[in-house]
């Protein structure tokens, strides 16, 4: 019995992915990631709105706190010598869980906070999107 070789090398399955294949998954998955990409942009303003509203009520919490810690008449008299938010914000900020050293960097991106210039009334702090108010 001969040993028969043939003539033409044969050729193993090569493993790995062809280039067809692998621009098909890239151009799925770019899809998926341009139909996503709306939601994760919603997303990410709800969450700094939610964000804001989180800190105005802080502020509001602290104010109470504050009030309640000096007392109403010596916190309505000490608050009126207070010539803004920021002098007003170092005041309360003992009364805050998370409160950084400027006021600038305690409120989000894109919204500001107005702590109340008068505590006879104990009104919320206000909260605005660039001019628009939010309510809250």
């Amino acid at each position: 019995m001969r040993n028969f070789t043939h003539p033409f090398p044969t050729r193993r399955p090569t493993e790995g992915f062809s280039l067809v294949e692998v621009l098909a998954a890239v151009g799925i998955i770019g899809i998926i990631a341009f139909l996503a990409l709306p939601n994760i942009i919603a997303i990410k303003q709800d969450s700094e709105r939610n964000l804001a509203i989180s800190r105005a009520e802080a502020i509001n919490m602290a104010v109470a706190s504050y009030v309640q810690s000096k007392g109403r008449t010596t916190a309505i008299t000490d608050w009126g010598t207070l010539a803004n938010d920021n002098e007003r914000y170092t005041a309360l900020a003992p009364y805050l869980a998370f409160a950084p050293d400027a006021f600038s960097d305690y409120q989000p991106g894109g919204f500001s906070i107005d702590i109340p210039d008068d505590l006879t009334k104990l009104t919320k702090a206000g909260l605005k999107e660039g001019t628009s108010d939010i309510t809250y």
